[in-house]
């Protein structure tokens, strides 16, 4: 009776001690959380750039303008009043043009030509340039040769000579201006995305793959594209303030989207003479404004992007 007592006793007191034991480890040891997913690395990296959140929320705000812009212009962009070169009011908050059309309701629908220009021209190319670049890469030999001889080739070309000479021949309009800047963008994505599948398909799961038999599209777009993504998004982004940057400069020479529809690069195209710099500054102040902000914004987002999708943070 006497040992099987003192069996309990020691056996009660050895459970304490390894619940103490065991509680004392649940206090002092860090938690071991799984690690957190690749995205959620990515947004939480973005997170810390203050300039980025910025800049994502002015093209945010940017893009919502440019989609509602029938509903917050107060007057016609196009519609002529009798007032003409006059200075901001109660009735025209930046005043009128030369003809007298309300100057903001032109800066706001500005915006839909410049966010239509920008996204269209990246998405034309970014699509074109992933995929040539890629398919060079994979198959190599002499057809990675012939397409890198024409990238060089396009490459090569002075880029805003060559566009004025075709949008000359062709015409000016919205559509060929989206369409020649695509057109001429495409090599630096092609390039860039050639580099990435190059060294992508030596690792091993590639290899993998083609053993077994899987077709040359599911390894690109289920294994080689999710590897390769982070440069492209980036170049895609700073593309976007390029084009917008583009577009605005073939306006102001008049090579770009015609009047009477607004344009911020046609707005200041009307505002080269001497008088309007000096006596009438709501003509181009505006406008110029919106091209800075918006280019600047654009670009502080491809700053953020760019490191957090460095793989080395």
């Amino acid at each position: 009776m006497q040992t099987s007592e003192l069996e309990l006793r020691h056996s009660a007191v050895g459970q304490t001690e390894r619940s103490d034991i065991a509680y004392n480890q649940a206090i002092n040891e860090p938690e071991i959380r799984p690690p957190a997913s690749y995205f959620r690395q990515v947004a939480g990296r973005f997170a810390k750039h203050r300039l980025a959140l910025f800049g994502l929320a002015v093209t945010v705000l940017l893009v919502l303008t440019g989609i509602l812009a029938p509903l917050l212009t107060p007057h016609s962009p196009n519609a002529v009043t009798a007032a003409f070169s006059a200075a901001p009011s109660s009735d025209h908050w930046l005043g009128t043009d030369q003809v007298g059309r309300d100057v903001l309701s032109r800066l706001i629908a500005a915006s839909r030509v410049s966010i239509v220009v920008g996204f269209s021209t990246v998405g034309l190319y970014v699509v074109f340039g992933t995929m040539v670049g890629m398919i060079s890469a994979y198959v190599g030999g002499w057809l990675d040769m012939i397409v890198m001889r024409v990238t060089d080739m396009f490459m090569a070309f002075p880029f805003l000579m060559v566009i004025l000479v075709v949008v000359s021949a062709i015409g000016a309009s919205l559509n060929t201006i989206i369409i020649v800047l695509a057109l001429f963008s495409w090599p630096a994505v092609a390039r860039l995305v050639r580099s990435s599948v190059l060294s992508l398909k030596q690792l091993d799961y590639i290899k993998a793959g083609r053993s077994l038999g899987y077709s040359a599209p599911r390894i690109w777009f289920r294994h080689l594209m999710p590897n390769a993504i982070g440069p492209i998004i980036v170049n895609a982004t700073f593309g976007v303030a390029s084009a917008i940057m583009s577009e605005a400069g073939l306006s102001f020479l008049g090579m770009g989207v015609q009047p009477p529809t607004a344009s911020w690069g046609n707005m200041l195209s009307d505002a080269q003479s001497l008088t309007v710099l000096t006596d009438q500054p709501w003509l181009w102040v505006p406008a110029g404004t919106m091209l800075l902000i918006t280019v600047l914004a654009i670009n502080f987002v491809g700053d953020g992007l760019r490191d957090a999708l460095d793989p080395k943070s």
